[in-house]
């Protein structure tokens, strides 16, 4: 069953609430041409580009902090 516009409403302003509580965001400027390359990149291995860029950033976190 659909929310009321109401409800609606109040799960939106959760959601943000929330989001802004666990959430950082890190802005990031690439060149045209490199995130054509990450894009077709993360789509060859089947993954968003948000995801590569998480998995990536993970793994070499994980490599150095060992």
């Amino acid at each position: 069953m659909p929310l009321s516009e109401e409800a609606a409403k109040k799960k939106h302003a959760y959601t943000m609430q929330y989001a802004k509580r666990t959430y950082k965001r890190v802005p990031l400027d690439l060149r045209i041409e490199n995130y054509e390359l990450l894009k077709k990149t993360a789509e060859a291995a089947g993954e968003t580009v948000n995801g590569y860029i998480k998995k990536a950033i993970e793994m070499r976190m994980n490599a150095e902090n060992k």
